[in-house]
């Protein structure tokens, strides 16, 4: 079954989602890439989405540029996790690099425990990874415990259909390891062809419903 996933901007059109949607992910300020949405957002979204029977991931983090974080940082989003959890989401968005655009291991480590085993989603910060480092990437994501990577398969804004290749062999390296989901230009009209062509096992967009 392919699952779809729509990425909301606070709870605009989420009255909107129609019963193909089985995931939403929830952030604030897209034209920035998504940042963390307030509390009062994320309690409401919760409520009304839990009530469909349709999963909530919430985005965290703090600010929007590169994915390189300070200890200041680290802190606010461990708390935005903590209010997260406790707000009933069902799963975090997150993404953490080191100034050589590699897993920051040691920062996701730092942050597991205010996750309290809640499934963890590696946003497309996964596509700013060298191409040449991205299965290692795989393989250092499962190991913490992620369940999910997000990816437009490159970091360049190109259309999906370009990145076939590349994102098909993502989905045959993490081999069911962990979901490797395509975003970035997916949308109702093409989803199901880039799937298919890809292997993936869900889609992701703002535009992915009809």
């Amino acid at each position: 079954m392919i699952i779809k996933e729509f990425c909301a901007e606070n709870t605009t059109r989420l009255n909107q989602l129609d019963d193909t949607i089985k995931r939403v992910e929830l952030c604030d300020n897209l034209a920035v890439g998504g940042t963390t949405p307030s509390y009062g957002v994320i309690k409401e979204a919760a409520r009304y989405l839990h009530e469909k029977s349709i999963a909530l991931a919430t985005m965290i983090r703090p600010r929007g540029g590169n994915f390189v974080y300070n200890d200041s940082e680290l802190r606010i989003m461990e708390d935005d996790i903590l209010r997260a959890v406790e707000l009933e989401s069902d799963s975090l968005v997150l993404g953490l690099l080191t100034e050589d655009n590699l897993i920051d291991q040691d920062a996701i480590e730092q942050l597991l425990p205010a996750t309290q085993g809640l499934p963890l989603v590696f946003h497309m910060a996964f596509d700013h990874i060298p191409l040449d480092q991205q299965t290692e990437a795989i393989d250092q994501l499962v190991d913490l415990g992620f369940t999910r990577i997000l990816t437009h398969g490159s970091a360049q804004n190109n259309p999906i259909t370009e990145n076939i290749t590349h994102l098909k062999d993502l989905v045959e390296y993490a081999d069911g390891r962990i979901e490797i989901m395509i975003g970035g230009g997916v949308t109702a009209e093409n989803y199901q062809d880039l799937i298919k062509q890809t292997g993936a096992q869900a889609a992701h967009g703002t535009k992915i419903m009809a």
